[in-house]
Parts: C-alpha cells; structure tokens; sequence
C-alpha cells in the first residue's frame, strides 16, 4: 500500500486540497480574504484557494510529525521578512491562522488532540491516514498509467 511519504509532497497536497474544498470538510472564513498569511508576508495571497491548500498541509505535517501543536506549525510555515538594508529576519506564521485550519481539521475528525509523554499536540485520526493515503494510491496509480 502506498504511503503519504512516497509520494510528491505538492502532488498530494493539492489533491488533498480540492478534496478538502469538494467535499466542504473545510470551510473558509469570512476573515482569511484579507488578511496576510504571517508578518513576514508583504502582500495577501494570489490564490483565492490558498485556505484549502494550507489545510492540506498543515494535514499532511500533523500526519507525518506526531503530535505537534500550534507554535511549531506557526515556525514551519514562518519566513524571512525583508527589513530593506538590515539583514532579513526570521518571523513565524500566523497563529490564528494554524489554529482555526486545526480547529476545522478536528470538528472533521481527521486529526485529535492527545499526550505522548511529556509531547501533548494534535495526532492523525486513523480516518484522516486513511484519507491521506487514499490520495497517495490515486496520485500513485495516475502516475504509473502515465510511463
């Protein structure tokens, strides 16, 4: 069976995001046209569907990572921000941005909250794995038609 790391990672992610938007498991707030995706951004989004693919990825990391929360996603999405002559500097993402994409991922059922030891975040429900991989299996099979 086909696994959600031996595919390409942008691959799934966009699938994973039109079926997100398809099946209205994510909904998009009123609030994310205008704002900006963490202070390091100078500028709003291109993409009108931007709030779908964060959620496919923001999805695909809480599956391959383990329990993670909030602060650790808001420095994997974080960027440099560009200060003009000073050296550029690290800010992270949005926070409320993670936290309501997690928030909306839960009330779905693909991901929980849980404890492993000292390590407390948000974990892959078997139904988002499965969900994921079943993605991964289409993206494998499309691929293998095409050689």
């Amino acid at each position: 069976m086909t696994h959600i790391l031996s595919v390409n990672p942008q691959s799934l992610i966009s699938r994973a995001a039109e079926e997100l938007k398809k099946q209205k498991i994510i909904q998009l707030p009123e609030w994310a046209i205008f704002v900006k995706t963490g202070r390091h951004k100078m500028r709003l989004p291109d993409d009108l569907n931007w709030w779908f693919y964060r959620s496919a990825a923001v999805l695909r990391s809480v599956a391959k990572l383990g329990p993670i929360g909030t602060e650790k996603l808001r420095t994997k999405y974080g960027g440099l921000k560009g200060r003009g002559h000073k050296p550029e500097r690290f800010y992270k993402a949005s926070g409320s941005i993670i936290r309501t994409i997690l928030q909306q991922l839960e009330t779905s059922g693909l991901i929980k909250q849980t404890q492993k030891g000292a390590h407390k975040g948000r974990i892959a429900t078997p139904k988002g794995i499965s969900f994921l991989d079943k993605l991964a299996m289409q993206i494998t099979k499309e691929e293998r038609k095409q050689q």
